[in-house]
């Protein structure tokens, strides 16, 4: 990876880490939980080499960008103004935004926030949803009741912290494998009480999966061992105040050309949904549904991520 370059901005009043490789069109890549640049090490060079230029940025909260004490701080309106600080940052006007996981909805919501700076919109895993009629985590309790998920787990401070934290080898080696296209089906989010933690009955694998490598592993257990996870968990206990800060979400459609790249067997498509996004986002120019792939899309399945992003960006020009 000689050839991407590292390098500090100031965006949104935070110093941001970016990863950078190539020069072209403003190619703008957002990671999910708890990731880091790192997780795009296959598109950067890729994205490079077919004429564009793709920065990965840590996210607020990750790596060696900003990590804010206040939990208000990693709310979706300073999460979407931090990439239009990325883009003033570098004096582009606008830019193709892809987001995998948690950078999926940001990325969904700076085209509707900032529809000038959004030239067009790449979601991987997460779906485009609209506004619900209450706050999210009302709606979790009432679908999921007696049983656990996640997001409501890791909404009290200092819980999932403690355990992720524990062993951070554990945490990542279990959580990076549980919900790949590895793993047995319902590896991630078999039926648990309310009362479980994130990780019991997740199995450890005996080896890594092709995709990723000890070294991988040793770049995001290194960085979160570091940072810790209180970031990226901010961002889950920034959804009810999310609600009620952008009521002008309710009823808003991506109006940018889109495209959706997600796993078969992607876990968060059991809770979500690729049909009701496809009304709510007119010009969703393809839905891309790799077989046999988990949730770690760019990562488990990359030459095919690659040609599908590419193949969607020259459709632009």
């Amino acid at each position: 990876m000689a050839d991407i370059t590292h390098l500090t901005i100031e965006a949104n009043g935070i110093a941001m880490h970016i990863a950078e490789q190539g020069e072209g069109p403003l190619v703008v890549l957002l990671h999910g939980f708890p990731e880091s640049w790192y997780s795009w090490r296959h598109q950067l060079p890729a994205l490079a080499a077919a004429g564009y230029h793709a920065v990965a940025p840590d996210l607020r909260g990750y790596g060696h960008t900003d990590a804010p004490e206040a939990i208000e701080s990693y709310s979706m309106r300073n999460m979407t103004a931090d990439v239009v600080g990325l883009l003033d940052a570098l004096g582009e006007s606008s830019a193709v935004v892809v987001g995998h996981d948690w950078g999926a909805p940001i990325a969904w919501n700076c085209a509707i926030l900032y529809p000038q700076r959004v030239r067009a919109v790449v979601g991987m895993s997460v779906p485009f949803f609209q506004r619900g009629p209450m706050p999210p985590t009302q709606l979790f309790k009432q679908v999921f009741a007696d049983s656990f998920f996640y997001i409501l787990y890791f909404q009290e401070p200092g819980v999932a912290e403690a355990e992720l934290e524990a062993d951070v080898r554990r945490t990542m080696r279990m959580f990076l494998y549980a919900v790949s296209g590895d793993a047995p089906p319902g590896a991630a989010l078999s039926q648990k009480p309310k009362e479980a933690k994130f990780l019991d009955g997740m199995p450890e694998p005996e080896q890594l999966p092709s995709w990723l490598t000890e070294e991988d592993l040793d770049y995001f257990v290194s960085e979160l061992e570091r940072t810790g996870f209180r970031g990226g968990l901010d961002r889950y206990r920034n959804m009810d105040r999310d609600w009620e800060e952008l009521p002008q979400l309710a009823g808003a459609k991506v109006s940018q050309p889109a495209l959706f790249i997600a796993g078969d067997r992607d876990p968060v498509l059991s809770f979500t949904s690729i049909d009701a996004m496809k009304e709510h986002v007119p010009d969703l120019r393809d839905v891309v549904l790799l077989p046999g792939c988990g949730h770690w899309t760019q990562q488990e399945r990359p030459a095919e991520v690659n040609a599908a992003l590419i193949e969607f960006l020259r459709g632009l020009e």
